[in-house]
């Protein structure tokens, strides 16, 4: 045979077991686990009622004692021809009685087969033992018990004990009965709770089936509003209450990142739009031979380096956007000085912020988080203030030590921001219908946002009299570098 038949041909019972239904999976558990617990009751039934019918029996024996005077005709008439058969003191029916004697000599009426006498129906007789308590076989094979005794007897007579003896059928019959009334109860109860097993496991498996058909229709149709009833507290409750949570999610993830496509779409549309017709432009003069006059030309020039500028940035702000996960895996968190992240961040931002004049009030501070991604996170509320800053305005800037936290305040003097527009300036691509005609993607708040949360801090903005706006960054950490461990 090939091991490729053997392999194929023969199916373990696992594995045949894994091919069945949950449903019919259950009912056979529950058939076996009946069957196992019925097999047990039945075989400690069976066991117990053999040994008390047994007690019983020998109970009996013991207690029976045969007629005196038909011992006396057994010993008179022992080995006499005729038998004895006068029927005067005739035996004690169920019982059988025969006499043993020391030589071995059995002696039994005519209506009874010799019960075979053993070592201990001997010993008895010779008056080695009082008495004993055994199974024997008659001549014809028939099972008995037998209860031998030696009678107290009177000088000059010749030893011997008596033996009385019944049938094992009255112990074997009702076992024998017990034990097929209890194979058909416990066949019948097996059929039960294969049964039962099954209609509980249906009944038990209904949330299930729903809960695999609303899966099932999800994958077809790719429709998340759809929702599992759930009732009650129990583990299938929980279930369809984990499953209904999740397809929220899935679905609330599915519309951020339509309407993160749509926003990108359109933030992409301005800058490209603009860019082509400035390329449209500049081609158009070179086709047909028409020179675009000096200053228009560098306007052009500078305008679609604008817009390559502004593509570049809003690429560069999608792409952090969309890597947390990674970045915290690939950078993980480190102890930064704050304080000399933001004195970089506020160079970088005085170049920008030409005219402007920067307060400027530092605490040492350390914390734990990204050093990139925190320095631009930082220039970005910087850059927010610089552009709406009035051009001779002051942008004033301090991070204060606090108690468990640093708290970095940026101030500048612009319009501000209206108290209706500030839930919603962490949004991707929002922006407020003022500062649309501003440069910008909408996307750096967000960046905020999402650096600050990944460090443990917090972030906000808030408007200030008599005109401007605040951002609040709050950072833990602590005032002083963290001491390294000696190495041992």
């Amino acid at each position: 045979m090939s091991l490729t038949g053997t392999r194929h041909g023969t199916r373990r019972p696992a594995d045949r077991l894994r091919r069945l239904s949950l449903r019919a999976r259950l009912g056979l558990l529950a058939a076996v686990a009946v069957a196992v617990a019925v097999s047990a009751a039945s075989v400690a039934a069976y066991v117990f009622t053999g040994q008390q019918l047994a007690r019983q029996l020998d109970s009996n024996l013991r207690s029976v004692e045969a007629s005196p005077g038909y011992v006396k005709q057994l010993v008179d008439t022992c080995g006499a021809t005729p038998p004895l058969s006068d029927g005067r003191d005739q035996r004690p029916s169920p019982y059988t009685v025969q006499v043993v004697r020391a030589d071995g000599t059995l002696c039994a009426d005519s209506g009874n087969q010799p019960i075979r006498a053993t070592a201990d129906d001997l010993a008895v007789a010779r008056g080695l033992r009082h008495n004993t308590l055994h199974d024997a076989v008659t001549s014809d094979g028939r099972r008995m018990r037998v209860a031998t005794s030696r009678p107290l007897l009177p000088p000059g007579i010749r030893p011997y004990a008596v033996s009385i003896a019944q049938p094992l059928d009255s112990v074997d019959q009702p076992l024998r009965n017990l034990a097929f009334l209890l194979l058909g109860v416990a066949g019948i109860g097996v059929l039960a709770a294969a049964s039962a097993g099954v209609g509980i496991a249906r009944a038990g498996l209904r949330p299930v089936e729903r809960l695999t058909a609303t899966a099932e229709h999800i994958a077809r149709t790719e429709d998340l509003t759809v929702r599992i009833p759930s009732e009650g507290q129990d583990e299938i409750a929980r279930l369809s209450q984990a499953f209904n949570a999740m397809t929220q999610a899935l679905a609330s993830s599915r519309d951020r990142q339509q309407q993160l496509i749509a926003d990108a779409g359109h933030e992409l549309r301005t800058p490209l739009t603009s860019l082509r017709t400035n390329i449209e432009l500049l081609a158009h003069s070179e086709r047909t031979g028409r020179a675009i006059p000096a200053a228009a030309k560098r306007d052009l020039l500078d305008s679609v380096t604008a817009q390559i500028g502004e593509l570049a940035g809003l690429i560069g702000d999608l792409q952090e956007l969309s890597r947390p996960d990674r970045a915290a895996a690939d950078a993980p968190l480190q102890v930064v000085a704050f304080h000399e992240v933001v004195g970089r961040a506020l160079e970088r931002a005085r170049r920008r912020g030409t005219g402007l004049r920067f307060t400027t009030a530092l605490d040492d501070w350390y914390v734990l988080s990204d050093p990139a991604a925190l320095e631009r996170a930082v220039l970005n509320l910087l850059d927010n203030a610089v552009k709406f800053s009035p051009a001779d305005g002051e942008v004033r800037v301090r991070l204060a030590a606090g108690p468990g936290a640093g708290v970095l305040t940026v101030r500048d003097a612009g319009p501000g921001i209206p108290e209706d527009e500030l839930p919603y300036v962490f949004d991707r691509f929002w922006r407020s219908p003022t500062a649309r005609a501003l440069p910008g993607s909408g996307l750096g708040l967000s960046i905020v946002a999402q650096t600050v949360q990944r460090s443990g801090g917090s972030v906000a903005l808030r408007p200030v009299e008599p005109a401007g706006t605040e951002a609040v960054l709050r950072l833990p950490g602590s005032s002083a570098p963290p001491v390294a461990a000696p190495r041992g």
